[in-house]
């Protein structure tokens, strides 16, 4: 639910930055700024009664939220492509972030492969958030810088997806293992 309401609120963002709005005056910014520190406070609050990793992935998750409202602010307010792109790293940031205290929970194996696998989605949505900033910020004689930049994120996203792969299979033994090595490999165009 609340990944879910962070999505929106940062699709709101964008659209909303890239609709030409003028920037904020400095009353409209300090009241943002007041109801993003509020939010924070309150969020805080909720994981007071928390216990253990409970209480970690709750704090994780309202320091998510507050960073990407802040990040929120700026492109609402600056309506740049830069400013746009660090929504979506906040976002992938946070997201993250919570995913590794969730994982905390596990163990072993599982806990392992739960923090690869993070790190993977993680790799993926900040290659994701640099291709499109660079897709906005280049015109389109500068395709070759798009593709580039699509290439390196990809690369990216694959090498973080094979380690988590590799960190599967490390629970297997014998030939079970091997095969398991062998598809990650050929999944990964190793």
């Amino acid at each position: 639910m609340k990944n879910t309401l962070m999505t929106l609120a940062v699709a709101a963002a964008i659209g909303f930055s890239g609709m030409g709005y003028a920037a904020l005056s400095k009353e409209e910014r300090k009241a943002e700024n007041d109801r993003i520190t509020s939010d924070y406070k309150a969020a805080k609050d909720k994981c007071k009664n928390l216990k253990a990793n409970e209480k970690d992935v709750c704090m994780a998750e309202a320091k998510g939220a507050n960073k990407v409202a802040k990040a929120e602010l700026e492109a609402k307010d600056k309506a740049t492509p830069k400013a746009q792109a660090k929504v979506r790293e906040a976002k992938a940031e946070a997201d993250y972030n919570v995913a590794k205290e969730k994982c905390d929970d596990m163990k072993g194996n599982g806990k392992d492969v739960c923090k690869k696998d993070a790190k993977a989605a993680y790799t993926r949505a900040k290659g994701d958030a640099k291709v499109e900033k660079t897709a906005s910020e280049t015109r389109s004689d500068s395709k070759e810088k798009v593709a580039d930049t699509r290439r390196e994120a990809t690369a990216d996203a694959k090498d973080a997806q094979y380690k988590a792969a590799r960190e599967r299979c490390d629970s297997m033994s014998g030939d079970a293992k091997d095969r398991c090595l062998s598809d990650a490999k050929a999944r990964s165009g190793r």
